[in-house]
Formats: C-alpha cells, structure tokens, sequence
C-alpha cells in the first residue's frame, strides 16, 4: 500500500510573525524571544515589493560578532531578500530538496499569493512523525 502524499500545509507552523525592515535589531530580537521563534518575516513597502527574512543566525553573525549596537542597526541592513517561499500544496519530499538546494534552513509558505505558515528543516523532524 503506497503511503499517502504529506503535504507542505501538513507539517508548516501556522505561525507568521513580520516586522519592519525600519525597525531595530533590538526590536527584531525581543520579539524572537517573546515568540519563541528563531526568524521574522520582513514585511513588504508594497505589493510589488518581495518578502524579506531575518534569523537569528544573521543577527548574530552580522551584529553581535562584529560588536555593532543591536539599537543602532535596521533589520533591513541584515535581511535576507527576496525570500524564497514554498507552495502549501507541495509534496513534503520535494519541499525538503528545494530547502537543501537553496541551502536554507527555513522558508515562508505560500498559499495564493499569502504566507500561511513556516517550514524549518529542524521541526520537520523533531516536530513531526516524518520518519
């Protein structure tokens, strides 16, 4: 008996904080830690404007170990975009490889044009029966 097709939608965290780009990496930083998350999605100005990301890994990397003021730096300075987003409707499978090829660790799920959750390559194990 094959084994049902799990989806994208099926394992994502629901869960999408954002944040302005203008905003401080102080900020960005409290709200990780408020939320128990370790990425905010960067809003867009407008509609033809792409997605950013911001990790806890860029935070650390391109302001704690160069010593830079977390109050004194803008997400947008450190941001990743454009972001690369992952259709609900994907196969897990396929999923997993598009993540490793891009070599990130998560992306934003993206449902008709609205991001509808996260995917992180971590929670697809520890959260998940996957395996």
């Amino acid at each position: 008996m094959a084994k049902p097709i799990i989806r994208v939608r099926d394992v994502m965290h629901p869960a999408v904080l954002s944040i302005d780009g203008m905003a401080s990496v102080k900020e960005a930083a409290a709200m990780m830690r408020a939320s128990r998350v370790f990425e905010l999605l960067v809003a867009r100005r407008d509609e033809d404007d792409a997605w950013g990301i911001v990790t806890v890994m860029d935070i650390i990397k391109d302001v704690l170990v160069p010593g830079r003021d977390p109050e004194t730096v803008f997400i947008y300075e450190i941001m990743t975009k454009p972001v690369v987003t992952i259709p609900a409707d994907m196969d897990i499978r396929y999923a997993i490889r598009l993540i490793q090829r891009i070599d990130v660790r998560r992306a934003p799920v993206d449902e008709k044009g609205e991001l509808v959750g996260m995917i992180t390559l971590s929670s697809l194990i520890l959260d998940n029966d996957l395996l």
